[in-house]
């Protein structure tokens, strides 16, 4: 069976070894309701520099070709960033389902595949 992208966007840390665990742990969630998790966090850092500004625009712009591919926004954590924000707003625009990580059970099966 293919499973449908969920791409995931949360208020990461700042610590690379805190980010990288949460990520995971985001990511066997949505694997586990059934999706493919898509969580630019959990790899872009391997080979982007986010301290070089082409690289880091190049990450945002990568990471939102990700979500437009996306069935589905998984959002995480318990507060939202300013980037969170902005991956909310285009998935709004987009018509791609918003969602919690609690609620991931609840939009599977709707929607485009």
């Amino acid at each position: 069976m293919k499973r449908s992208l969920a791409y995931i966007t949360a208020a990461w840390h700042g610590d690379p070894a805190v980010d990288m665990e949460q990520a995971a742990h985001y990511c066997r969630v949505v694997y586990d309701a059934g999706y493919s998790p898509i969580c630019p966090m959990f790899y872009l850092p391997l080979f982007l520099n986010d301290a070089v500004p082409e690289e880091h625009k190049n990450g945002i712009d990568m990471g939102r070709d990700l979500l437009r591919r996306s069935r589905v926004l998984v959002v995480c954590g318990h507060s939202v960033t300013e980037a969170m924000k902005n991956d909310i707003a285009v998935a709004q625009r987009l018509g791609i389902t918003a969602t919690t990580l609690e609620g991931i059970l609840t939009v599977k099966g709707q929607g485009r595949c």
